[in-house]
């Protein structure tokens, strides 16, 4: 399978998360309330430089296995879902058309495994492979010469998956809502040498339209970072360190359709990570991990979040 090998390379590079407290994931889920618009904040390396292009592939990974409820952990039998794995593959491009405006496009596709229970000791296992929810954005970051703070805003299309059968409506790989996205984003240095540096960056989703009675809440997600220039090699090649604090938020879902009591949450993560740039070239890779969370009802939750993009700028 495509994500196989997606899934080693993540899964190995967060040896020994699974040891954690576990973060947030609402379940029942789609493919927003599982957490996975956190993937859309933290680190700097997509943020607009100057005028130009920017292509880039994003793989992320997250096995939502231990059942949460409020503060802490709950019996697994509190839960009729047992288990949902899921693989993302986002390929985007930004376009900077000038040092003010650019828009950005982003096309997502998910693999998800979904074990329930079927009744009795039985477990029902269910895997769907299928083109996600397609954003589309604006960039406005003609704040200041430098480009160092921006605007982001978009909607989020109804293009993903919603009618697998062998899903549950908030477990589907799309939502089926139309989206409002809305958000910010600031950099700076911390000293004149510019060896180190910060940033913070928020996002807003409100669904707008829904279909088939189900509306997702609407959720936020913010981060803000430290980073150091690192370590330079020969050639322009530079390895610096990331870390990062992510909060996230989102409301119940509402709708015949959804699962208002289970679903909905509030979490905070603190995120390691590293950048290689080698010139136009950029490979960056975190692993995302709770500290603290809150969950309505009963939920699935994951050990960590793993990320890698890979960007180019022309």
């Amino acid at each position: 399978m495509l994500f196989s090998p997606l899934r080693r390379f993540l899964a190995a590079a967060a040896v020994g998360a699974a040891t954690v407290t576990p973060m947030i994931a609402a379940t029942p889920a789609n493919a927003c309330a599982c957490g996975c618009g956190v993937f859309d904040v933290g680190a700097e390396s997509l943020f607009p430089e100057g005028a130009g292009d920017t292509v880039f592939v994003q793989a992320s990974y997250m096995d939502q296995t231990q059942n949460w409820s409020g503060t802490s952990k709950a019996p697994a039998a509190d839960n009729d879902d047992k288990r949902i794995r899921s693989d993302f593959l986002d390929v985007g491009w930004q376009h900077m058309f000038n040092r003010d405006w650019g828009v950005m496009v982003q096309v997502p596709v998910t693999d998800r495994l979904f074990n329930t229970d079927g009744g009795g000791a039985h477990v029902d296992t269910f895997r769907h492979t299928a083109l996600g929810d397609i954003k589309v954005m604006g960039v406005y970051s003609g704040f200041s010469p430098d480009m160092s703070s921006g605007l982001i805003f978009g909607v989020k299309l109804p293009s993903g998956d919603w009618k697998y059968q062998g899903f549950d409506r908030d477990v589907e790989i799309g939502s089926g809502s139309t989206d409002l996205l809305l958000g910010g984003y600031h950099q700076d240095k911390f000293d004149k040498n510019g060896k180190f540096g910060w940033f913070a960056q928020v996002m807003w989703q409100k669904p707008l339209a829904w279909q088939g009675g189900y509306r997702p809440g609407a959720e936020a997600d913010g981060a803000a970072g430290i980073y150091a220039e690192g370590w330079t090699f020969g050639n322009g090649l530079r390895l610096s360190p990331v870390a990062q604090v992510i909060g996230s938020t989102r409301e119940h879902d509402s709708g015949p359709a959804a699962d208002p009591l289970n679903s909905g949450y509030d979490r905070l993560m603190v995120s390691p990570g590293l950048e290689f740039n080698a010139k136009t070239w950029r490979l960056y890779g975190d692993v995302e991990l709770p500290v603290w969370q809150r969950v309505n009802g009963n939920q699935l939750v994951a050990p960590a979040l793993m990320k890698v993009t890979l960007s180019r700028s022309f």
